[in-house]
């Protein structure tokens, strides 16, 4: 959600910051600008595309080795030229870019106003920068002073850049829960919201924490404080991280790259951490709290969208092999419901950014109870890895569409591999069906491969529902989680309204809108409650509804009836979500590209939802 880039050293800032910005496109944003420093203070700004932006800044001055970048999805006020960032205060001084909100922002603009302040845009940023001139005026402060007493004075969640016109050499930087990384190059310097704009120029990088001001100089290098004034060590991280990642590499969308990156990501996620031979699944942060997660009265994951669902499978995975207690939370309800939490209890968050604004506040409350937190995130150094107490990456690499794959995949790898250790640990499997389970999962990456050479025909299917304005996913066990998972790819990049439904309960209400123009995708690879599917398809094809089935190779009840049929390898039924969810994540992808959408950036989404 939102992008900041900013650029300090010998080079012309403008290009390195325009290529940051396009690098950024994936997280979202409806218009984009550039501050750039050189004796005066060049602010260009325009609503759409970043293309837009280079095209404005075509033949203007853009010259100067200092400068900010953004790119903006609308919070307040709607998507336009004024209200892009950069914004500058009342005398052109200050230009500052801003991730997050500012919630006491009316009041703080109440008190500018009457102090003579003017505004041109209906932003919470644009009181930010003016504050910062008012408090810079008042005292003759240097700019890292004033920003960093500005900021004692709001309340909520933000990540900002600020240039001075009258300080030409610096650039500061701060945060609070919305991120912002440092790049430290050789002689010269970075700011961004996450790594990637200057991934090809310099892989050292210090990530901010919260309260944090970075103070960067060509002189002095890079300073930190907190808004206490108080100075902190910068902690430099190297990246494993390569610029090739963040290139479409000859596919067409970034999403379908993603898609066919998950026999390696699968892979990725499990190298290191188990062996069918050895008969051991290891996982560095549950062996490190063994003792609190095998007497936990009970786990709560909390996450958010895609990364709900996976929470969804991971309850059935750790009830059924580790018989521990589980319960899966929304992460903006949970925070909010006053929930019970005791040290007993763990709280896991899954978060593919690892920045998720719910999710991370559900993780404080959590902590101030006592709970043991644990993150599976997909981004190093992200805030949910540093807040929590333990944590395992899915090692995914960068997913830069935002509807995401390849990460849902990852997070049910990692949960398939927490239910496997837990569940030996407990003695609640058999060592013989342990075994069987180590070795199948090992085959997954193979599997998911031989699914993937069903593209064309799945390109077929989409050419033939397309139309259609609806559609509903139903799934039993734990392919219920994977019809809701598909039914929010459809809507996410197709613009088609669609739902997911555990299959038992579509007599409950859904069948009512079954008729010919409704398509309905059945994951019906369980061997558990077979019979019921099979009924449940013959009931939406008797009134008329187009059936999409997913189903194992060699069946036949369901392949004979059925409008379409996807074939998948069969597996262990654990581990069936890993290679049903594929069809359907190539089923929305198609039929958004049939229907003409932005596939990478679709409409009014964010990557990476920092503010609530």
């Amino acid at each position: 959600m939102c992008g900041i880039v900013g650029y300090i050293g010998p080079r012309q800032a403008d290009e390195l910051i325009i290529k940051g910005l396009e690098r950024l496109e994936y997280r979202g944003y409806d218009s984009a600008g550039i501050a750039i420093l050189n004796g005066t203070l060049n602010v260009y700004k325009k609503q759409g595309k970043v293309k837009g932006l280079r095209k404005l800044i075509s033949d203007k001055d853009t010259s100067g080795t200092l400068g900010i970048g953004h790119t903006r999805w609308a919070t307040h006020g709607p998507p336009n030229d004024s209200n892009a960032h950069p914004h500058t205060g009342e005398t052109g001084r200050i230009a500052l870019v801003h991730n997050g909100i500012i919630e006491n922002y009316a009041i703080l603009k109440a008190a500018l106003i009457k102090e003579g302040h003017t505004f041109s845009s209906d932003t919470d940023t644009e009181v930010l920068v003016h504050l910062i001139e008012e408090i810079q005026k008042e005292g003759n402060l240097r700019l890292s002073h004033a920003v960093r007493l500005a900021l004692n004075r709001v309340e909520g969640a933000y990540a900002i850049a600020v240039i001075d016109r009258e300080d030409p050499n610096v650039l500061v930087g701060a945060r609070k829960a919305s991120p912002l990384v440092v790049g430290i190059g050789e002689g010269e310097f970075f700011i961004g919201s996450d790594a990637s704009p200057f991934l090809d120029s310099t892989k050292r990088v210090v990530y901010l924490e919260d309260n944090q001001v970075a103070t960067i100089t060509l002189e002095h290098g890079l300073q930190l404080k907190n808004t206490d004034n108080e100075e902190m060590p910068p902690f430099i991280q190297e990246l494993d991280m390569q610029i090739e990642a963040l290139e479409k590499e000859g596919f067409d969308h970034f999403m379908l790259k993603e898609i066919y990156e998950q026999p390696k990501t699968i892979k990725d996620a499990m190298r290191g951490r188990i062996s069918s031979k050895d008969g051991k699944v290891w996982l560095r942060g549950v062996d490190e709290y063994a003792n609190r997660f095998v007497r936990a009265d009970r786990i709560i994951i909390v996450a958010c969208g895609t990364s709900y669902h996976s929470a969804l499978i991971g309850e059935y995975l750790i009830e059924e092999l580790a018989r521990i207690n589980v319960e899966v939370e929304y992460a903006s309800e949970f925070r909010y419901r006053n929930p019970i939490l005791t040290e007993r209890d763990i709280v896991i968050a899954i978060s593919q950014s690892g920045e998720t604004a719910d999710t991370m506040a559900a993780l404080h409350l959590a902590k101030e109870r006592g709970a043991l937190i644990y993150g599976i995130v997909n981004s190093v150094g992200s805030s949910i890895a540093r807040l929590t107490d333990a944590g395992s990456y899915i090692h995914c690499g960068p997913e830069i569409g935002v509807a995401s794959t390849k990460a849902f995949t990852g997070q049910v790898t990692v949960l398939t591999l927490m239910a496997l250790n837990l569940a030996h640990r407990l003695s609640t499997i058999s060592n013989t069906y342990y075994r069987t389970l180590l070795r199948e999962l090992e085959l997954i990456p193979g599997k998911v491969e031989e699914v993937l050479k069903q593209s064309e025909h799945i390109k077929y299917i989409a050419s033939e529902i397309k139309d259609h304005n609806n559609a509903l996913y139903l799934g039993r066990g734990y392919n219920f989680p994977v019809a809701l998972e598909g039914a929010l790819k459809l809507k996410e990049i197709s613009y088609v309204h669609a739902e997911g439904y555990p299959a038992a309960e579509m007599k409950h209400g859904p069948i009512a809108l079954i008729d010919e123009n409704m398509p309905v995708i059945v994951t019906a690879t369980n061997q558990s409650a077979y019979e019921k599917i099979v009924s449940n398809v013959q009931e939406v094809l008797a009134r008329k509804g187009r059936v999409i089935a997913v189903v194992n190779n060699g069946e036949t009840a369901i392949a004979e009836i059925a409008d379409h049929v996807i074939h998948i390898p069969p597996t262990e039924e654990p581990f069936a979500p890993l290679l049903a969810v594929i069809p359907l994540q190539l089923l929305s992808y198609h039929i958004a590209v049939q229907l003409n959408r932005n596939v990478d950036q679709p409409r009014n989404l964010a990557k990476s939802v920092t503010v609530e």
